[in-house]
């Protein structure tokens, strides 16, 4: 008797490859008296245009992926922080503190180069963005960004290092609600609960804890861009194995570089979707892409430098007590360098079904060095090409 498995085994598998299936072309713009680059989509979206800082609210139509519709401050004021300094409870006009409280959307940027060291954990408002273009914005050397129960969040261009924990205390939300947090953990960006969020461009490493914790349900976002240094524990997309409200979790991860120092979680995911795309990984202490408790992972088109080490060349990293061989874990793509290798598991397609809105260009694998040379902030001065 004919048996259709297959089949549906080859259907599935057309389907799979018919839906991520997006334009393997790449763009090349020529700079000022230089070769030509290649870039991405979020890139040749604003980076060549030489009076973007004439319109900088443009790049909230740049996003792609899951995150593609954070609006950031898009339809609210510019905020200039002129002053470093900080006053969890009381924060001064000037201050970045001040313009992240806000009820009102803002496009928040920065008068000059600056370090701002936090006496407590940022508590950021919706509808904010946070643009570095143009200057050398650190946050570093105290507690950083918490972005809780919010949502239309961009952060472009920051330098977020050395996190440290919060402490236990009063922090100003909004400007009528002054709360007692319980003190953060020493994230670099903690999202919680929150939705449609951006972060592109920044350059993070050495937190106390992770580098960028999404957990509590939240979903919608695209991390893209940015540098990852230094650093054990570099991103974490769900709570724990038992907070099943994470299935919701839909994250965008692409055109990252992931540098030297780093160990694990880059990223691990719990129960949610993450497509992994684009991304370099220059080595690993343990493991690259990880996770447990079902999660679906699509990795395409990255480019895995395997370390030295001859136990640490899998790319994959699966916690669990068994029954992992059901877990939607694909490759697609991607090259493998210095013996890394990639474990496969599961059935049925993994595509992101994105929204027309949503979708983007997926360059080679084999050119994926070159795209990423740009990852974190961008060295431009305002309203030239960078």
């Amino acid at each position: 008797m004919f048996s259709p498995k297959p089949l549906l085994v080859f259907s599935c598998l057309l389907a799979f490859l018919t839906s991520t299936l997006q334009a393997s072309s790449f763009e090349t713009i020529p700079t000022y008296g230089q070769a030509k680059k290649v870039v991405n989509n979020i890139d040749s979206c604003w980076r060549w245009n030489p009076n973007w800082a004439s319109n900088r609210m443009a790049l909230a139509d740049c996003a792609i992926g899951f995150g593609k519709d954070a609006m950031g401050g898009k339809s609210g004021a510019k905020y200039v922080v002129t002053d470093p300094s900080d006053d969890p409870i009381n924060p001064k006009f000037g201050t970045l503190r001040y313009g992240v409280i806000q009820t009102k959307p803002l496009w928040i940027v920065f008068k000059r180069d600056m370090v701002i060291t936090l006496k407590n954990e940022l508590i950021m408002n919706s509808l904010k963005t946070l643009d570095g273009r143009g200057v050398n914005v650190e946050i570093a050397y105290g507690p950083c960004i918490t972005i809780q129960g919010v949502s239309h969040i961009i952060i472009h261009g920051i330098n977020i290092h050395d996190c440290k924990p919060g402490k236990s205390g009063l922090v100003r939300s909004t400007p009528y609600h002054v709360g007692h947090r319980l003190g953060s953990d020493g994230d670099a960006i903690d999202i919680f609960s929150s939705s449609h969020i951006w972060i592109d461009h920044c350059s993070l490493s050495r937190s106390s804890d992770g580098l960028i914790d999404i957990i509590r349900a939240s979903t919608a976002i695209t991390i893209s861009n940015n540098y990852f240094s230094q650093h054990d524990k570099v991103m974490l997309f769900g709570h724990d194995d038992h907070f099943a409200a994470d299935k919701i979790m839909k994250i965008t991860v692409a055109f990252n570089h992931f540098g030297p120092g780093l160990v694990q979680r880059m990223p691990r995911v719990r129960f949610g979707y993450a497509h992994v795309v684009n991304n370099r990984y220059d080595q690993w202490g343990m493991y690259a892409i990880g996770g447990s408790a079902n999660p679906t992972i699509l990795s395409e088109a990255n480019y895995f430098i395997a370390p030295n080490n001859a136990d640490a060349k899998q790319v994959t990293k699966r916690e669990t007590g068994g029954g992992w061989k059901n877990w939607k874990w694909r490759s697609s793509k991607d090259v493998f360098m210095n013996g890394a290798y990639f474990v496969q598991s599961g059935w049925g397609s993994v595509a992101p079904l994105y929204s027309k809105s949503q979708t983007f260009s997926i360059v080679s694998a084999s050119l994926v060095p070159a795209l990423t040379s740009a990852a974190g902030p961008l060295k431009c001065a305002a309203g030239r090409p960078c």
